[in-house]
């Protein structure tokens, strides 16, 4: 029974977006393509310029392009769900 009930805590873990504008570096680390250096700039850049309003901001960050950024769109967020730009509507 306590396999069952921590699969099913993994599963339900896994299945969490990660929101990078709360995210600390540490919890940004745990997403694909994400290493220390990384994880750091993009909350450097965070204090510097504000809030992402879409993943695609990260291509500010040196070292995240569009690749990267696609790459993350099943497993972060900027807290709207939608992981996209308002700009194209």
């Amino acid at each position: 029974m306590a396999i069952v009930a921590g699969s099913v805590f993994y599963a339900a873990s896994a299945l969490a977006a990660v929101n990078i504008n709360t995210a600390s570096a540490d919890q940004l680390q745990t997403l694909d393509g994400i290493g220390s250096v990384k994880a750091q700039a993009i909350v450097e850049d965070r204090k510097t310029n504000g809030d992402y309003d879409s993943l695609d901001q990260l291509t500010r960050v040196d070292g995240i392009g569009d690749k990267t950024v696609d790459g993350l769109r099943s497993e972060a967020t900027v807290g709207d769900d939608s992981g996209t730009s308002d700009s194209d509507s």
